[in-house]
């Protein structure tokens, strides 16, 4: 019987940078301490079997013929290709996948599936892969195999977390550069319970307009116009794609001025820049909906919160808070009780700090 290896990847939430990642631009994202953990051992052929204990049945598949069937196990079906395709010969595996990563959320259950199981996967047989080249070969999983124009930040940020700090990524250079979240403040992220549809095809949808921007300012991405360019010579773009443009040129802005604040500390600017990032995610790149809406409102009107904004792909799902730590309960308690009232939805509210990326869980 081979031996039971434990794997383990964290979500994450972005603290600011919202659609900028398959733009080329910044992000500024911190693992949470959440995760999904993957409990793995070889087997002698070809097969991986496979059971997550949020999904009942086991899937089992072939390495050598890995076609995709539409459910949630083509993010593992997908990583295992890409794995192969770029190289790593993968010895069968029997999986066994639980986590604390809410599903739907917004919070990239997703890339934290794909990471723990790549890194199962290849450590099963016996390939020490580079953590950039994970995070590339995951997103490329999820891109092209999975059907969601994702960007980088999701799975370079499970491979690259460091715990207690958040990460400024160019997601061109893939370059990053770590900031300390000041001990006197927490994070605390607050979940909708919704999820509206079609949110898969608006995404890639916003994707194209971006890219439409993109080639009407004939640039390989937006992360190439700054605001002086933007204002200048936007004037001939249809009025949807002129929006969406100028988000992604703002929240690029916004980020290394985060960045900034958060490193001296002034989270005043940095609480300013989030609830500055909501608004433009909501009327400019129309990816909010009311339950997120009504709880940055909520989040805001609380003494000891500096900002809030939607977090993720949009249409649901949650949002992120800055919030002094001492008071953090009571902030939570308030806000449950209001959105609740107000929508008859029983929220999750999660706080936490920044931690660390993917390794092996050794006992």
């Amino acid at each position: 019987m081979s031996a039971v290896r434990k794997f383990r990847a964290p979500g994450r939430v972005n603290l600011i940078g919202e659609h900028t990642d398959y733009n080329g631009g910044f992000v500024f994202p911190a693992a949470l301490d959440r995760a999904t953990t993957v409990c793995a051992a070889q087997r002698p052929d070809r097969k991986v079997l496979v059971r997550s204990l949020q999904y009942p049945g086991t899937v089992e598949f072939d390495l050598d013929h890995i076609v995709r069937q539409g459910d949630w196990a083509d993010y593992v079906r997908g990583v295992a290709l890409q794995l192969e395709l770029a190289g790593y010969r993968l010895q069968g595996a029997n999986l066994e996948i639980d986590g604390d990563v809410p599903l739907g959320a917004g919070l990239s259950s997703s890339a934290a599936l794909e990471v723990s199981t790549a890194l199962a996967l290849s450590s099963l047989a016996g390939h020490r892969i580079p953590r950039q080249e994970l995070a590339l070969l995951c997103q490329r999983a999820e891109s092209e195999f999975v059907g969601l124009r994702c960007g980088i930040m999701d799975q370079y940020i499970a491979c690259f977390a460091q715990e207690g700090k958040a990460l400024v990524i160019d997601c061109r250079s893939l370059e990053s550069r770590a900031v300390a979240l000041p001990p006197q403040l927490c994070l605390m992220i607050c979940n909708t319970m919704v999820r509206h549809e079609l949110t898969g095809s608006e995404y890639n949808r916003r994707r194209e307009d971006c890219e439409a921007a993109a080639s009407y300012f004939g640039v390989p991405a937006l992360r190439d116009i700054d605001l002086k360019n933007f204002e200048r010579y936007s004037g001939g773009l249809e009025d949807r794609i002129r929006r969406r443009c100028r988000h992604v040129v703002t929240e690029n802005a916004r980020v290394l001025a985060a960045e900034k604040s958060l490193a001296a500390g002034d989270a005043q600017e940095f609480g300013r820049l989030m609830v500055e990032s909501h608004a433009s995610l909501r009327d400019d790149f129309e990816v909010s909906c009311p339950e997120l809406d009504l709880m940055v409102e909520l989040a805001l009107e609380c003494q000891g919160v500096y900002g809030a904004r939607m977090t993720g792909g949009g249409f649901g799902g949650c949002t992120v808070n800055l919030v002094e730590a001492h008071q953090a309960a009571a902030i939570r308690e308030r806000i449950a009780q209001q959105y609740r009232q107000r929508t008859a939805i029983q929220p999750e509210i999660y706080l936490c700090l920044p931690s660390a990326g993917c390794h092996e869980v050794l006992a």
